[in-house]
């Protein structure tokens, strides 16, 4: 029957901005970094400068070219992490020798049923700021309130 919902089609699920997964890789540095849940993710952005030319002749406007392109920053808040791999990650980043360490980061959209939904990958990342939240004896993981990361490329895979 034509215009019935369907359940088992993907388009019948919207997307939902609760429901994402963030994933950490950075060579020489072992697996995922990203073995962490965040309860925030924002600073998925991109835009573009136009470059505006006038040419003689031409009174109907100005002519528009695609221009360079600047991208965002990515803030992850109030994250929970079993290991210090994110720490590690700042650290070498930030070391005297600064290897440089920049990541790849996959930010995953899941429907209710948890299955992938939209991917987008961030290129050349590097962590800016790596906050904690208030020590707390209550709590048994280690807490971390924001992490800022900068990235040269987003793409949507």
């Amino acid at each position: 029957m034509p215009g019935a919902f369907d359940p088992s089609d993907p388009a019948a699920h919207p997307f939902t901005a609760f429901n994402f997964a963030v994933e950490i890789q950075v060579p020489g540095m072992s697996g995922k970094l990203a073995n962490a849940a965040f309860s925030e993710c924002d600073g998925l952005e991109m835009s573009m400068e136009p470059k505006t030319i006038r040419e003689g002749g031409r009174n109907s406007g100005p002519v528009h070219m695609a221009g360079p392109v600047s991208y965002g920053q990515l803030t992850l808040k109030r994250g929970m992490t079993a290991n210090m791999d994110l720490w590690r990650w700042f650290e070498r980043v930030s070391a005297a020798d600064n290897a440089g360490a920049r990541g790849t980061v996959d930010v995953l959209m899941l429907g209710a049923d948890r299955k992938q939904q939209l991917h987008f990958r961030l290129g050349g990342c590097l962590p800016t700021k790596l906050k904690t939240s208030a020590l707390n004896a209550k709590d048994g993981q280690i807490a971390i309130e924001e992490m800022q990361v900068a990235y040269e490329s987003l793409v949507l895979v």
